[in-house]
């Protein structure tokens, strides 16, 4: 019945928690996606649109600068001068130190006669009176042509200054390097499908396009739809995918820069934002829901355990109470032996009195009967002892201060097991220290613990192996240890051994209060019981004893 009803509360629970959890995590991410996508696509059309402003501005400064440079020198040399070929070459030297990407210089009258050249083409005499560019420089003063092809037979565009020199008139004209100049565009090629270049007027490329096209080729853009400004165009279908275009009309030449880009490739960041966003949710639904899962289960195991808590304690009251019965009987046994150990006591004083008349002197046993009383006295103080121990577990009684020698006790111990370890081939190896202090404590007790040790022991090896039983003196304590070559004992069982009613003997062998009681008995003593064990190897028990000086009798 009980489970039947945490199985429905566990339903319940987490169906309220995943319906609680779900509606707001999805609402909140589908919001936030669409706001996301709509405030990333504004910021690549602003991207776009700062690009071709910025590549407009570059391209204008480049040309103004090598403009600016050619007037210069056309303004501060004589024409009888700068025809003289060393100082031409020394002029063209100077103006790229100043500004960079002139490829040659020359010198033209007003009939258009290539009067001073220096370059890598052979245009000297040449004749560019009936060239365009000649007419627009002899009207404008400073021209920037258009790309074209000229004598040289390749693309190329020019830079002429017009020079009005008393009554003669003549022209400084250079050509400008064009891999320098598409490097200035090339800096606007943004990924793997950003491209900018430049169109004149008519939409031909004057510059090399990354993708389709080559310079001189038209480029299908409608000019026209470039306003004075920077422009945004969209274009689909068109052989590199979904583009954007940004144009943007120089100042000093009558050229648009172009910068386009695919819009997929820009919406990569969104659509990885996407992704992970999605992956984010999943996780958190899978979080919530092993979270609800959990928890419910958790509750529920906790509602058991404490159900099996429960019987374990009642369990164990029943086991307090048979021990209580068990010592109420070893108080009735140790009270009916102490009858006849004091008979056998008496006795045993009788006859040592008996022994010490002449007549009994002269007989040739007397030394032989002395030392059997004497050994019968041992004994039943030795018997003594144990139903002391009896009363002490059923009444609680206080422990028996006396000097106590602690090798004796071992070896009085090792004796009591030694025919059980022989019957079970079993070798007690004693490495004793002879330099022990006696100290004042409980023989009985302190035996019992080395008893319970040393037996637990040997039925942890069964038959065939070795126990090492050490003493040493380390102060402030005397350290028993007592080694085993048995299988030795798991971690996770090594941190219970010295709880109440644990024993891993099988059903019927062990109460499980060997260990504890030897626990107990230490630390009410003001020592410790340590334990050091790896599987395969054997475990060892140290007894400490604290080192207390008895006192003097």
């Amino acid at each position: 019945m009980k489970t039947a009803l945490y199985s429905d509360l566990r339903r319940k629970i987490t169906g309220i928690i995943l319906l609680v959890s779900f509606t707001p995590l999805i609402l909140l991410g589908g919001t936030i996606y669409f706001q996301f996508a709509r405030m990333y696509r504004e910021k690549i059309q602003e991207q776009i649109l700062y690009r071709a402003e910025t590549e407009a501005e570059f391209v204008d400064t480049f040309l103004k600068e090598r403009t600016g440079v050619l007037s210069a020198m056309a303004a501060t040399h004589r024409m009888e001068d700068i025809v003289l070929q060393e100082n031409l070459a020394r002029i063209l030297d100077v103006m790229n130190t100043a500004a960079g990407a002139f490829v040659d210089l020359g010198v033209i009258d007003r009939q258009g006669r290539h009067l001073a050249y220096v370059g890598p083409y052979n245009l000297q005499g040449l004749n560019y009176e009936h060239e365009r560019w000649f007419a627009e420089v002899m009207n404008r003063g400073v021209y920037v042509s258009d790309v074209y092809t000229g004598f040289r037979r390749m693309p190329h565009f020019i830079i002429a200054v017009r020079r009005q020199e008393n009554e003669m008139t003549w022209i400084l004209r250079s050509t400008i390097d064009p891999i320098v100049f598409g490097q200035i565009l090339r800096a606007a090629w943004v990924g793997k499908t950003g491209d900018a270049y430049i169109v004149d007027r008519n939409g031909v490329y004057q510059t090399e396009p990354r993708f389709d096209g080559r310079m001189l080729s038209p480029s299908g853009l409608n000019t026209q739809s470039f306003g004075g400004g920077v422009t945004l165009l969209r274009q689909e279908n068109v052989p590199v995918g979904n583009r954007l275009f940004a144009g943007k009309a120089l100042k000093t030449t009558p050229w648009f820069v172009v910068v386009s880009q695919d819009v997929r490739e820009e919406m990569t960041g969104l659509f990885a934002t996407r992704n992970l966003e999605i992956v984010i949710i999943a996780f958190g639904v899978v979080a919530i829901v092993l979270a609800t899962f959990f928890t419910t289960r958790i509750t529920v195991r906790r509602l058991k355990h404490s159900d099996e808590k429960m019987q374990r304690l009642n369990a164990q009251l029943i086991q307090s109470d048979k021990m209580a019965a068990l010592g109420k009987m070893a108080a009735g046994v140790a009270h009916e032996i102490n009858n006849p150990l004091a008979v056998i006591l008496q006795k045993t004083g009788w006859m040592e009195d008996l022994l010490a008349e002449e007549s009994f002197q002269q007989s040739r046993n007397a030394e032989e009967f002395k030392a059997s009383l004497h050994k019968i006295e041992e004994h039943v103080e030795r018997a003594r002892k144990v139903v002391h121990n009896m009363l002490g577990y059923a009444r609680k009684m206080e422990p028996h201060l006396e000097d106590v020698h602690v090798n004796t006790t071992l070896q009085q111990t090792i004796v009591l097991l030694d025919n059980f370890a022989r019957n079970n081939n079993i070798e007690i190896r004693k490495e004793f220290c002879d330099t022990l202090p006696v100290v004042a404590g409980d023989q009985a007790r302190l035996q019992q613990v080395f008893l319970n040790l040393m037996t637990n022991a040997i039925d942890a090896i069964g038959k065939d192996g070795t126990i090492r039983v050490v003493s040493e003196h380390k102060e402030p304590f005397i350290e028993v240890h007592i080694e085993d070559n048995g299988p030795g004992i798991p971690p996770e069982v090594q941190r219970k051994v010295f709880d109440p009613f644990y024993t891993t003997k099988q059903a019927g062998k062990g109460t499980g209060l060997g260990l504890w009681v030897s626990y107990d008995i230490m630390d009410k003593m003001g020592g410790s019981i340590g334990l050091k064990s790896e599987v395969g190897k054997g475990s060892i028990f140290t007894v400490r004893i604290p080192v207390v000086i008895p006192e003097k009798k």
